[in-house]
């Protein structure tokens, strides 16, 4: 793999994923949550999204990157600790620094779930 093409994979997974869970963000707060439970939420918990975001998916993308072209591991055994890596992490960041996000975990499973499988169906 090309560096060029590393940078390349790196700004579109990460460009994907901010238009992704930035969009689940919208569905979940802006017309599910708060049309059903009135919650409130602000411009902060968004830039906490991409924030969010940006520290992680450049993490998991490289990482993936490099086990998948430098080691004969099942792609497997490389996404699933990966993508619990961002989850957790995601989840911790989202609970400490979230006004509006009741169940941090759950919503950083949900969003990732989303985003990955979103990608792969575009993807595949």
């Amino acid at each position: 793999m090309s560096n060029i093409s590393l940078f390349t994979a790196l700004g579109l997974s990460l460009s994907l994923t901010l238009i992704l869970e930035v969009g689940f963000f919208f569905l979940v707060f802006y017309f599910a949550y708060s049309f059903f439970f009135k919650a409130q939420w602000n411009k902060k918990e968004i830039l906490l999204v991409i924030l969010v975001n940006t520290l992680t998916n450049p993490i998991v993308v490289l990482t993936y990157s490099l086990l998948y072209f430098y080691t004969n591991w099942n792609t497997v055994l490389i996404i699933v600790p990966l993508e619990m890596f961002a989850v957790v992490t995601e989840g911790f960041i989202y609970k400490r620094n979230s006004e509006c996000i009741k169940r941090p975990f759950i919503f950083s499973l949900l969003i990732n779930a989303f985003s990955y499988l979103t990608g792969l169906l575009i993807f595949s």
